[in-house]
């Protein structure tokens, strides 16, 4: 009888961890877009219009398999920081870092970019949609220096007028750089 109690007592513990466990997975939001992957041509493109150089810190933010910082480290020399809320995706990217020889240069890291400080970047790469760049727009003025290069495909700021628009192929890029005097939202 003592034994039966004491594997009951155990199965409900087991069952316990599971539920918490299942419960921290499952208050992971769901990402605001859909992955989908640069690619090389535009990934370049984004690089060039930014003018990363070695003495950057690039953050894609949102940043899928690790495409963008992973060619700004192997390119450029630049260090990189890659947001991402899905982890499978963190953990293709740190792969992808690793195959090609950047992981010392590259970071990845599962977090909500709503929720993140990106403070140290001196570049910005998106690739999200219209709705999400409006509502970022705000922590990137807010949290940049003067001077960061920020680039977006395919989707603009609203009222925040790029410096630059560049057409290519089928992808639309656009270049701002984080004034002195933010501009009020």
């Amino acid at each position: 009888m003592k034994a039966h109690k004491y594997l009951t007592g155990a199965f409900f513990a087991v069952i316990c961890h599971v539920f918490l466990v299942s419960a921290q997975q499952s208050a992971t939001r769901p990402p605001d877009v859909v992955y989908v992957p640069t690619n090389e041509k535009v990934v370049d493109a984004m690089l060039g219009l930014a003018k990363v150089t070695k003495n950057d810190t690039v953050y894609d933010l949102g940043c899928g398999d690790g495409r963008i910082v992973i060619a700004a480290a192997k390119k450029f020399g630049a260090s990189g920081i890659g947001i991402e809320i899905n982890p499978e995706l963190v953990k293709l990217a740190g792969e992808n870092a690793r195959r090609v020889g950047v992981a010392e240069r590259v970071k990845f890291v599962e977090a909500d970019l709503f929720k993140t400080n990106f403070s140290r970047a001196t570049v910005v790469m998106l690739y999200l949609s219209p709705g999400v760049n409006l509502k970022l727009r705000p922590r990137l003025l807010k949290q940049l220096k003067p001077g960061t290069r920020v680039v977006s495909h395919d989707f603009d700021m609203g009222d925040w007028k790029p410096e630059q628009t560049v057409k290519l192929d089928n992808a639309t890029l656009y270049f701002w750089t984080v004034p002195a005097k933010k501009p009020t939202l």
